[in-house]
């Protein structure tokens, strides 16, 4: 008898004591894909054979493995020569870093200015890693010492000393009052 009583207070205090359990919905994550990785204020070191090509400097980075692909805020990235010394700097509110080819891209309010002091402004930048050359279809400004150049297209090294506007839409020479 006493068993009986025992086993019947267990189920009695067992039923008592469950709640309705509702299912756990993950409908919040279906707008946005979970990063595989994630990390802030990071430092990236880019090397070719041991020598140091550029670092990339991000606010917040989101590695996408699924879709080889990284995603970065608040970019800035000094790229650097031969002799490891920063050729040029680059900054933008976002990137991507297609990571099967290693391409980066820069995207919104992109500035880059080299070590003689010219500057690019525009919207979308790319760098290709192949060729080590960056290009835009967008809108961009040159600013030089001597002149400013705005335009269509673009193309140049990625220290910016040989480049190429394709369609020019304005172009004037700076004079000491117009720097």
């Amino acid at each position: 008898m006493k068993q009986f009583v025992t086993l019947i207070s267990l189920v009695i205090i067992s039923f008592a004591c469950q709640e309705d359990v509702k299912p756990i919905k993950f409908d919040a994550f279906t707008g946005e894909e979970i990063p595989s990785q994630e990390s802030w204020d990071s430092r990236i070191m880019i090397t070719d054979d041991g020598n140091l090509k550029a670092i990339v400097y991000a606010d917040h980075i989101r590695v996408f493995d699924d879709r080889k692909e990284t995603l970065l805020e608040g970019v800035k990235i000094n790229f650097f020569d031969e002799e490891e010394v920063v050729a040029s700097r680059l900054t933008s509110k976002r990137g991507r870093v297609d990571d099967k080819t290693q391409d980066m891209f820069a995207i919104d309010s992109v500035i880059a200015k080299n070590d003689s002091g010219t500057i690019l402004e525009t919207d979308e930048l790319k760098w290709d890693n192949k060729t080590r050359k960056i290009t835009t279809d967008k809108f961009v400004t040159i600013t030089t010492e001597e002149e400013r150049i705005e335009g269509y297209g673009f193309v140049s090294d990625q220290g910016l000393q040989n480049y190429t506007i394709y369609n020019i839409t304005y172009s004037t020479r700076l004079d000491s009052e117009n720097k």
